[in-house]
């Protein structure tokens, strides 16, 4: 008697396109995607409506718990655009930890992360946006450990930027690579798992 076989996908999720594959709401959905997903496939975690990049896509459901509720922490990369220049002592604070507010109404002071200024943002993505910009901007790539709610946005906001782009660059060792907004690249088990430095 043969078990089912998971399946494992990753998609470079556009702009203004929602995570998930059914809703009640008037949204651009996974299955907009030109991508046969066989049936049972979900997003692991989520990058929201406006947010754009890695995201993960299977048929197994214990991927989520194992890697983001798991007790090892695993490391997400985003690379974000801001308005305005970013000052050495802004990009201090985001690597100290920045208070930000949190669902409930309380305030939560970030852990620790890796904060670089990007000068080359197409060293990490290969659709940067070539529309002329009117106003000075900044490219930060940000590595981060934990996920709370709008957290990027909320970090770089709480040190005096607003946040204009923000791509998910990769997870753990698996990256966007050169795939396009759109585009699903299908990975084998075990590809998948060593990169994202998962247990079977």
């Amino acid at each position: 008697m043969s078990g089912k076989v998971d399946r494992y996908f990753i998609l470079n999720k556009p702009s203004n396109m929602v995570s998930q594959f059914i809703s009640s709401h008037d949204v651009v959905l996974l299955t907009d995607i030109d991508f046969a997903f066989p049936e049972g496939t979900h997003a692991i975690g989520r990058l929201d409506n406006h947010s754009e990049g890695l995201l993960l896509l299977t048929t197994n459901k214990t991927i989520t718990k194992k890697l983001f509720q798991g007790e090892v922490a695993h490391k997400r990369k985003y690379l974000v655009q801001v308005r305005n220049r970013v000052t050495n002592e802004a990009i201090e604070k985001l690597r100290s930890g920045v208070s930000i507010q949190i669902k409930g109404g309380g305030y939560y002071i970030t852990i620790p992360c890796d904060v670089e200024l990007v000068n080359n943002p197409s060293n990490f993505i290969h659709h940067t946006n070539n529309a002329v910009e009117y106003e000075p901007t900044s490219w930060l790539l940000m590595t981060l450990i934990e996920g709370k709610y709008h957290q990027v946005r909320k970090m770089v906001n709480a040190v005096g930027h607003k946040c204009k782009r923000l791509i998910r660059v990769a997870i753990e060792d698996i990256t966007l690579g050169s795939l396009q907004p759109g585009e699903v690249k299908e990975m084998s088990e075990d590809e998948f798992f060593r990169l994202l430095k998962l247990d079977r």
